[in-house]
């Protein structure tokens, strides 16, 4: 008697778009690419054209290619986008689960850090973005929704000044989650508006003067600040942290 388990034999469209995809991100099909029409890819594989159909929508929502139909129609290389990476996440988020808590406890480790490389890398253009943002805070200090969204503003043009592109796609993601979850009292005070604007503006004195370091600290404080704020409202209400997170941030 042989002793075999269950054998996981893969579909062929997976086998094909994994060849094809590899081909993509080693760059032997460079962007602006043309792949050959379904019937040829049919024909080159061995595979049946429902089978080449449905390996090249695989692709197209892994973002490589682009199907397009009609006369001037193709399967066309391109490059993946920012967007999918942030989908991908916000779709982990809600479909797991994921804490408030856990959320918040990423974005601690990633912006403080940010901060630290935006000092360092920001251009002129990222100043002038990251100073009417900040403006833009004060200008609605007194409008909680305007205050809010030009806080996000904010945050997301800080990280942004980091040019690092993976803490900017995973930021953006989760910046909706918290930005989503910020409406509710007392969180929202003037005392606490007025707190951030503070807060922000070191954090600018120390990315215009390129210290890395101060950046990073101060930064580390005001995130580190919003999730104990957020850690506290819970333990006094007694209600799960991804039901009740605060606002201002």
């Amino acid at each position: 008697m042989l002793n075999l388990s269950t054998l996981d034999i893969p579909k062929a469209a997976d086998v094909l778009a994994e060849v094809l995809r590899e081909q993509i991100l080693d760059g032997q099909l460079g962007e602006g690419s043309t792949l050959p029409s379904e019937r040829a890819l049919a024909e080159q594989s061995g595979l049946s054209r429902a089978t080449v159909r449905e390996a090249l929508l695989i692709l197209e929502l892994d973002g490589l290619v682009l199907t397009r139909t009609g006369r001037k129609g193709g399967t066309e290389v391109v490059r993946p986008r920012s967007e999918q990476v942030q989908r991908s996440i916000r779709t982990f988020i809600r479909g797991q689960g994921v804490r408030f808590e856990s959320v918040l406890q990423a974005r601690e480790a990633i912006e403080p850090q940010s901060a630290r490389l935006a000092a360092l890398h920001h251009t002129p253009e990222d100043w002038a973005r990251l100073s009417q943002c900040h403006q833009a805070i004060q200008d609605h200090i007194d409008d909680v929704p305007s205050f809010l969204q030009a806080n996000l503003d904010w945050h997301v043009s800080l990280v942004q000044a980091s040019h690092n592109e993976l803490l900017i796609a995973f930021t953006q993601a989760i910046a909706q989650v918290v930005y989503k979850a910020t409406d509710l009292r007392g969180f929202n005070s003037p005392e606490i508006r007025q707190a951030v604007v503070q807060a922000h503006q070191k954090v600018m004195d120390a990315v215009g003067q390129r210290d890395a370091d101060a950046a990073w600290r101060r930064m580390g404080r005001h995130v580190g600040a919003y999730q104990q704020a957020v850690e506290q409202r819970n333990k006094d209400s007694r209600l799960p942290l991804v039901s009740s997170p605060p606002a201002a941030s």
